[in-house]
């Protein structure tokens, strides 16, 4: 459950993606908003501590990374020419071809020449459109009209009366809160096999987009916005829904791409019901588990409320998923290394005609990084994203396997059982401490996301998976770490510049300048979510969901696994796996992810419940209360600018963080929710926290907003 981008590609003179495998946003390829998935803003994974190696990426799959920028020696007697390509920075460049909702990236002026040149460029995945925007290293006609639109879009935003420039202009400063950054695959030498089998997969996910924008109410809206200002097209694109969603504008009646008054409805609920005020809790007071389970959708049949299973509310959509697995399947009829994989995508297709996920999940659990070179996950997984918090969302992630995990691997699964045990006993009665088997964090390099994987802004980067079911009870589920997020230099410089702005120099000077300790911190975040009170605990006969409601469960969850990925840093430096440097720059990273997601604000425009936002929130209240974080108005922060710093008393965490675990802990064993809304009044709702200060500090710049390229 966390969010993080490393970029690969192949040296290209022309796009060789086909249009076959562009999916062409048939629900015009939006993306959404949280899942249980730590969305962060992080910066995370690549290497380990000590002298684990770098992770590398299978070697018949190229990777590439710009060259770090440095200014370039001409011969004395070569004058620099000037270019027609040259008119725009890169960072404009792609932030207008995100507002004209263009399938164009520049990656990176590779030459150090200032302008974009064919070999520089990337189409991209997830729009209406598929456009080569090279052929015989050299642009085409396409292109230069795509730059020329560029410049000309590179002026005062001018709509066609008052409204409508004001309206444009709050769409394109909702776009800008999230930097388009490139997640880009060169597939170019897999075998004929696997290469029909990634084909399949890319259209599996065209279907997995029209599925749950049908679930989100997107779909039904695609027309409103077929006429309208392309800005207005990749706000509707980007966020899975006309409104805006970005910190800034999310509040702002106005920022809507098709009209003030018009938003999604959900098509889980029936529309009356969600014009009725916390419907949600009303559904819930009802008592009625048929009504709330996450794989039926809850209609209105002759004035009463009932559920209908997914196959049936979904049958054209998923049928149209489960074809295209049966036939990524077939693909791999021939290669015996993929035995695994095949039999995931039949018993996943099984999933989608019949909404009996178990044999799915059954096969899914018994992939690892040696028995695959692919991983993959496509199902209805998580709640987050719904307004009651209560219905799986259908998603797709295809990634790479990336072996360094297993490093990661050797050193943890020895361990796991005293994890437990300590958690256990940490918390104390009633819960006792149980046999753990679950698997810890495979790496994984994202290829694509699609459904409820695909953000407008940030992205998964860790999960636990699946969330019911015996899989789940038996802790035989399926533990990821997404490896190449957030590693891209933008990503890595803008949080840096966020936590000097914010942190005092004092406390900078464990600020780990690696991936390492976010990568640990996500690494035990997922572990934790496999230990203690989980998924399927009963306290009284009662689960989480039935005793906190829907979106406070979620909510609790990820505030156990997130302050787990704090409390087990001590133990880990204790038992010597981890040296005292790793564990301060962990600590400083996840104190930086909080503050992040505080930035974020607690509660969305509808007043629905960040669940981050909100644990992030608890777990800093919860420290400065206990000493060991304090905010000086008058310190000066590390970047020498900014006064009003937070101070960290790293010597007072381990013994403030084992007593909030223990208290976290016990609130989930005794499903004790007077204790949970206590905390989110006292740290979420009230000025214990400078929330303002942390908001101003973070979003003055903006977030990673993903974007996808595949070459095959």
């Amino acid at each position: 459950m966390f969010d993080f981008a490393k970029v690969s590609r192949q040296p290209e003179g022309s796009n060789r993606a086909t249009n076959m495998f562009m999916i062409a946003a048939r629900s015009f390829g939006i993306a959404l908003r949280m899942k249980r998935k730590l969305l962060v803003g992080l910066g995370l994974v690549a290497v380990g501590f000590g002298c684990q190696k770098a992770m590398q990426p299978p070697a018949d799959v190229i990777a590439w990374r710009p060259p770090p920028v440095t200014p370039s020696q001409p011969a004395a007697s070569a004058a620099p020419q000037p270019s027609k390509y040259g008119r725009l920075s890169r960072t404009r460049f792609n932030e207008l071809a995100v507002r004209l909702n263009l399938p164009l990236y520049w990656v990176g002026d590779l030459n150090s020449n200032g302008a974009v040149d064919p070999g520089e460029v990337k189409t991209l995945l997830f729009y209406p459109t598929s456009t080569h925007w090279t052929k015989n290293d050299a642009f085409t006609s396409e292109f230069k009209d795509a730059y020329a639109s560029l410049v000309a879009a590179d002026a005062p935003i001018k709509g066609r009366d008052e409204d409508e420039t004001h309206t444009m202009n709050e769409l394109a400063e909702e776009l800008a809160q999230g930097a388009p950054t490139l997640i880009a695959n060169d597939l170019t030498k897999l075998t004929a096999a696997e290469k029909n089998f990634v084909g399949h997969i890319l259209q599996t996910a065209s279907h997995i987009d029209t599925l749950f924008g049908k679930m989100m109410g997107t779909q039904a809206l695609a027309t409103s916005v077929a006429d309208a200002p392309a800005i207005n097209k990749s706000v509707f694109r980007r966020n899975w829904s006309p409104k805006c969603s970005a910190p800034k504008t999310g509040r702002h009646p106005k920022c809507n791409a098709i009209a003030e008054d018009v938003k999604e409805v959900s098509d889980l609920y029936p529309a009356k019901m969600q014009k009725e005020r916390e419907f949600c809790k009303k559904l819930e007071k009802l008592k009625r588990k048929d009504l709330l389970d996450p794989f039926a959708v809850v209609r209105e049949e002759k004035g009463k409320l009932a559920p209908v299973p997914y196959q049936v509310a979904y049958k054209a959509e998923m049928n149209d998923v489960a074809k295209e697995l049966d036939l990524a399947a077939r693909a791999l009829d021939g290669v015996p290394s993929e035995k695994a994989m095949r039999t995931y995508l039949l018993a996943a297709a099984h999933g989608f005609r019949t909404n009996d996920w178990l044999a799915a999940d059954e096969a899914w659990s018994k992939m690892n990084a040696l028995n695959s070179r692919f991983y993959l996950r496509v199902a209805p997984d998580e709640v987050y994203w719904e307004p009651c918090a209560h219905k799986a969302g259908f998603h797709l992630t295809f990634a790479l396997i990336n072996k360094a995990s297993l490093s990661w691997q050797d050193k943890l699964t020895p361990i796991q059982q005293e994890m437990e045990d300590n958690l256990a006993l940490r918390i104390g009665d009633p819960y006792d401490a149980r046999k753990v088997t679950f698997h810890l964090p495979d790496f994984i390099d994202i290829v694509i996301n699609a459904g409820d994987d695909r953000e407008p802004i940030g992205a998964t980067i860790g999960q636990s998976l699946p969330n019911w079911g015996p899989v789940t009870a038996e802790g035989r589920g399926r533990t990821v770490a997404m490896s190449n997020l957030y590693t891209d230099a933008d990503s890595k410089q803008n949080r840096k510049t966020q936590a000097y702005s914010l942190i005092s120099a004092d406390a900078m000077k464990v600020f780990g300048d690696t991936d390492a300790p976010g990568l640990l911190s996500t690494i035990l975040h997922e572990a934790t979510h496999n230990l203690g009170p989980a998924h399927d605990y009963k306290y009284k006969g009662q689960t989480a969901s039935d005793a906190f409601g829907g979106a406070l469960a979620s909510m609790m969850e990820e505030l156990k696994a997130q302050t787990g990925g704090l409390y087990y840093v001590d133990m880990l430096l204790k038992k010597g796996i981890v040296d005292e440097k790793a564990a301060l720059a962990t600590y400083l990273d996840s104190i930086i992810w909080a503050f992040g997601h505080i930035s974020r604000e607690m509660y969305d425009a509808n007043h629905k419940p960040q669940p981050y936002s909100h644990l992030a929130a608890i777990q800093i209240g919860f420290l400065m209360e206990h000493g060991a974080i304090a905010f000086s108005p008058t310190l000066q922060a590390a970047n020498g600018k900014d006064v009003g710093a937070f101070t960290i008393a790293f010597e007072k965490l381990p013994v403030a963080i084992e007593k909030l675990m223990r208290e976290v802990g016990r609130a989930k064993a005794e499903n004790r929710r007077g204790a949970s809304e206590a905390w989110v009044k006292r740290y979420v709702d009230s000025d214990l926290i400078p929330q303002a200060i942390i908001r101003d500090r973070f979003q003055r710049l903006p977030r990673a907003s993903f974007v996808y390229a595949v070459d095959l």
